[in-house]
């Protein structure tokens, strides 16, 4: 329930889950067309139906997504027509493999979203992101972080599972684990730096989301009340620790040439 519920916050319909990315990657949009004095070229791989690129595309940036599957791209031309976005929503099936072929112009703002996690070289990944980018472009990417899923096993009374998750390589709690892979701050940055992007911004999400029970949030006022802690927790550095709980890690990166 806490994934479908959806408010409305500074004008768009923002779920719980991606608010607090939303807050950031809005922010650094707005300051991106500052500088360059035009509207941004966004390229989002893996971009699904549309939750980021149709709202970067009503505040006037030229959207690319890169998906796979055609399902989804048709949702996506769905929702760009509903919301009045045709022209500036663009629409592409393939993958990182073959960004070099639909990316036709280097781009301001890439959106890479729950992606390295399934990829088979996450590396090779940030490699083809970084290539596309324009001097001084901006990624924005966001994974899932290892110790929620220690705590949500921990939690669950799943002691085994819980070790498992902390001490393996990928960060998987075992065999049954629906992830292929989860991340480390430092494991992240470590890959962003060797393919010459530059961490500029890092913050755990939804560090009480995925643990609130489903019962807690029926009300708007309870997940209004929900998004404004995670916010909080987002926004003060003295809270930072809280960060390294959250169910998805996201990070800002600027390519340095």
């Amino acid at each position: 329930m806490a994934e479908e519920q959806r408010i409305r916050r500074s004008g768009i319909d923002s779920s719980i889950r991606t608010a607090a990315v939303w807050q950031v990657v809005a922010a650094s949009t707005r300051r991106q067309q500052e500088e360059l004095g035009r509207p941004l070229r966004v390229l989002d791989l893996g971009g699904g139906s549309g939750g980021f690129a149709v709202p970067l595309a009503k505040a006037g940036h030229d959207v690319l997504v890169v998906e796979p599957s055609p399902d989804a791209l048709a949702s996506l031309s769905r929702r760009a027509g509903e919301a009045g976005v045709s022209e500036r929503v663009h629409g592409r099936q393939g993958d990182s493999g073959t960004l070099t072929d639909l990316v036709e112009e280097p781009v301001d703002l890439v959106c890479c979203h729950g992606v390295l996690e399934y990829v088979d070289d996450p590396g090779a990944t940030i490699g083809a992101l970084r290539d596309v980018l324009a001097p001084r472009g901006v990624v924005s990417l966001l994974v899932a972080q290892r110790l929620a899923a220690v705590l949500s096993r921990a939690l669950a009374g799943q002691f085994d599972a819980a070790r498992t998750a902390l001490v393996s390589a990928d960060g998987r709690w075992g065999e049954d684990d629906p992830l292929p892979r989860r991340f480390d701050v430092e494991q992240i940055h470590e890959r962003l730096v060797t393919s010459g992007l530059t961490p500029v911004s890092t913050q755990g999400v939804r560090v009480f989301t995925d643990l609130v029970p489903s019962a807690s949030l029926d009300s708007e006022a309870d997940r209004a009340s929900l998004l404004a802690l995670e916010q909080a927790v987002a926004e003060r550095s003295a809270a930072a620790f809280l960060g390294r709980l959250g169910a998805g890690l996201h990070v800002l990166a600027v390519r340095a040439d």
